[in-house]
């Protein structure tokens, strides 16, 4: 929603800076798409060997 009030604050102020802004997002979100999924594989693998060094811990926990 914040997002969409600073688009239309700057529609108010500079219609043609809004309008390339509003072309251009979606050539942004496509060229950081592949940042965002190597982001996702690194946290999984991290969450993976979180869970291997705290298995013993939960297994002698119980």
């Amino acid at each position: 929603m914040l997002g969409f009030l600073v688009w239309l604050f700057l529609l108010f102020l500079c219609w043609p800076l809004a309008l390339l802004a509003l072309v251009l997002y979606p050539v942004f979100w496509l060229l950081l798409l592949p940042f965002r999924l190597i982001g996702i594989g690194v946290e999984a693998v991290f969450e993976l060997l979180r869970a291997i060094v705290m298995l013993p811990a939960r297994v002698l926990g119980r």
